[in-house]
C-alpha cells in the first residue's frame, strides 16, 4: 500500500500541481524544468510502481485474495504504459541535441500531460483497491 500511495501521490502531484504550472510558465522554462524534473521523477515513479506490483502479486499469493494482486497490477500498468506509449514523447522532449521550436515542445508538453494523467488514474485506482480491501477486511 505504501509504494501504491508513493506512485500515486507523486503521480497527483504533478498533474494537478507541477505540469499545470510548468506550462503557465512559457516554453523555455517549462521544457528546462521538465528535463530537470524527469529525470529526478522517473526513477522514483518507476520503482514505486514495480514495489508495488511484485507486492500486490505477492500479498495475492501469501493470502489467495485477488485484490492484492489487482491492486499491483493496475499500478504496475504504468510501466509497460509509459515505456510503449509515454517514451516516444519523452525521449523528443528530453533530447537536448535537437532544437524544439516553441509550438513543438508546448504540444509535446501538452500531450506528456494527458498521457501522464493516465497514469495518475491507474496509481490512484490501484490504491483505492487496496485500501478498500484494508478497509473491508
Amino acid at each position: 500500500m505504501l509504494a501504491a500511495a508513493l506512485f500515486a501521490g507523486g503521480a497527483l502531484y504533478v498533474s494537478i500541481v507541477e505540469h499545470p504550472a510548468r506550462m503557465e510558465a512559457g516554453p523555455t522554462v517549462a521544457l528546462a524544468e521538465f528535463r530537470l524534473s524527469y529525470r529526478r521523477a522517473a526513477p522514483w515513479q518507476g520503482s514505486a510502481a514495480a514495489v508495488c506490483l511484485i507486492a500486490g502479486a505477492l500479498a495475492s499469493f501469501l493470502t489467495s485474495e485477488w485484490a492484492w494482486a489487482l491492486g499491483g497490477l493496475i499500478v504496475g500498468l504504468a510501466i509497460p504504459f509509459t515505456l510503449i506509449t509515454i517514451m516516444p514523447t519523452n525521449r523528443q522532449l528530453l533530447d537536448t541535441k535537437t532544437r524544439l521550436p516553441d509550438d513543438v515542445s508546448m504540444s509535446l508538453l501538452s500531450k506528456w500531460g494527458r498521457l501522464h494523467g493516465i497514469r495518475t488514474i491507474l496509481g490512484t485506482v490501484g490504491l483505492l483497491i487496496f485500501v478498500s480491501k484494508t478497509l473491508l477486511r
